[in-house]
């Protein structure tokens, strides 16, 4: 496991260095946070960090993150050797999340039941900050490992027996 503030760190310069020191805005970091902790649990079957997300309207957000955030002190970025495990998930999310507005990643996020439960009762608009369980993170993960297998492995299969 990493530390949360590393592992945003991480995403807001690589964001940067590959989008012309583009800064990342705050609603997408943290989408792609989120991304980044269910696709650790798709590849990894453990989560990459410890801090859990509130359900905020417009999505996950991390309260920790958002302060450093907004004070410029996402600078704490992880070594080599923290960040070998999860290499392939960060690719992963740039490659699938990270070109995507960040209103599309908020109604993604939206689509997810773990935001969806911990909303439960609220208003849309409410203000909400109940904590996003790594467990219904975890169950969505399996959700979209098994679409996937359906889709890259069972379909092509289906395909070539008509």
């Amino acid at each position: 496991m990493i530390s949360v503030v590393k592992a945003a760190s991480y995403i807001y310069s690589r964001y940067m260095e590959e989008n012309g020191s583009v800064a990342i805005d705050e609603m997408k970091l943290h989408k792609l946070l989120y991304f980044s902790q269910r696709e650790a649990i798709i590849r990894t079957g453990a989560p990459m960090f410890e801090d859990m997300f509130e359900a905020w309207k417009y999505g996950p957000v991390m309260v920790e993150v958002r302060n450093r955030y907004r004070t410029s002190s996402l600078d704490d970025m992880p070594t080599a050797e923290e960040l070998a495990p999860y290499q392939s998930t960060f690719d992963y999310v740039f490659i699938n999340y990270a070109v995507k507005d960040s209103w599309t990643l908020s109604m993604l996020t939206h689509g997810e039941s773990s935001w969806q439960k911990a909303r439960e009762g609220y208003e849309q608009d409410a203000h909400c900050d109940v904590l996003i369980k790594t467990d219904d993170i975890k169950s969505d993960a399996e959700r979209i490992k098994l679409r996937r297998f359906y889709f890259n492995e069972l379909l092509p299969q289906l395909e070539t027996q008509k």
